[in-house]
């Protein structure tokens, strides 16, 4: 909204050239959305205590001292994140760049979906919240919607096409399955991040990594000059999504900041969801899908530990892991908290590298 306000009047003011530049912007976004973040913090997390007395409801089947420890913090800290992000982003970000509003549909559709999903397990003292058909089939809804969106923004030369690191040239055209495709990629990555958010500040710092990666990608991408030097695809007007990630990032450091062991508030699936759909959603409008599997590569494992327990426990009864999603196995070995905690942080900067590393390596 400032950038739209001050755009017509930075030819005569010095002062207002600034908003040119998204860089400027990006930091303003990512500064406005931490004050946020931590101005709103304390009151939102009292009056979420006040409200839900009792805190989210905890698994009987999960690590015995979830029902102890955890038991009484407060859910669906995602509104305070979704709030700051937001705000920022509509404060600093191009309104007039159909990326941005089609990236915002998908994360607040996907953050609408986890807050029901939220409020039916408060409400109900349970953990079954919608069912898991109402809940795919809204994500796949909203997402391929999404995905339409995105790919008419796009040059008519790769919008429908998958395209790949370390090769230069090559592309996979998809034709009229690219929004399928789209879909897949935005709904799987929103449920990967609800998949690896059981511990405190498991999720959001990920999160973040990849956030910071993919601010640089987009930046890179919308610029033509950076895109052709580095010999990426050029998708003009992507460079605005930096600031929505920039806005992430703040809110996701304020949100960190109660979050942090031992946490008091948990992100629930209102977080969860909307900050997954929104990097897949980003990855599909910068053409770096296949990137995002390598920075948010703990995500993908996280989700793929849930899936093979399931299937051969289905198989034969018997299980693969002590427990899934993965961290739950650690603490099942005898982790503490803490411990998996930063050694999964260690693991996702390390991935956050490699996702980096795409970008040069042609």
């Amino acid at each position: 909204m400032l950038y739209n306000l001050a755009h017509p009047f930075a030819e005569h003011f010095a002062l207002f050239n600034l908003f040119r530049y998204i860089t400027f912007r990006s930091g303003a976004a990512c500064l406005t959305a931490f004050v946020l973040s931590l101005a709103m913090g304390p009151r939102f997390i009292a009056r979420l205590r006040k409200i839900q007395r009792d805190g989210q409801p905890i698994r009987t089947l999960g690590p015995e001292r979830h029902l102890i420890e955890k038991a009484g913090t407060p859910t669906m800290g995602g509104v305070l994140i979704l709030t700051a992000w937001f705000v920022s982003t509509l404060l600093w970000a191009d309104l007039s760049n159909g990326f941005v509003w089609a990236v915002m549909f998908a994360t607040a559709s996907f953050g609408a979906v986890g807050f029901a999903d939220d409020y039916l397990k408060l409400s109900r003292r349970n953990t079954k919240g919608v069912s898991k058909r109402m809940r795919l089939g809204c994500e796949f809804g909203a997402s391929l919607i999404a995905g339409y969106w995105i790919e008419s923004l796009m040059p008519a030369s790769i919008a429908n096409t998958l395209t790949f690191p370390f090769v230069k040239e090559a592309v996979l055209p998809l034709s009229y399955a690219f929004p399928i495709f789209a879909m897949l990629v935005i709904t799987g990555f929103g449920n990967a991040v609800n998949f690896t958010d059981g511990l405190d500040g498991l999720a959001i710092v990920p999160v973040i990594i990849a956030a910071v990666v993919f601010a640089l990608i987009s930046y890179l991408v919308g610029n033509r000059i950076f895109a052709d030097y580095l010999q990426l695809h050029p998708v003009p007007g992507t460079g605005e999504l930096g600031v929505f990630l920039a806005a992430l990032i703040g809110a996701g450091l304020g949100f960190l900041w109660f979050n942090a062991p031992p946490a008091a508030v948990f992100m629930g699936d209102t977080g969860s969801l909307a900050l997954g759909g929104a990097l897949g959603a980003v990855s599909v409008a910068v053409k770096h899908e296949i990137v995002l599997c390598i920075v948010g590569g703990l995500f993908v494992v996280e989700t793929l530990s849930v899936i093979i327990q399931v299937f051969w426990y289905k198989r034969t009864g018997k299980r693969v892991f002590l427990m899934a999603p993965l961290h739950h196995h650690f603490e099942k070995m005898g982790w503490q908290e803490p411990k998996i905690v930063i050694r999964f942080w260690i693991v996702s900067m390390v991935l956050g590298l490699a996702g980096l590393a795409t970008l040069k390596i042609r």
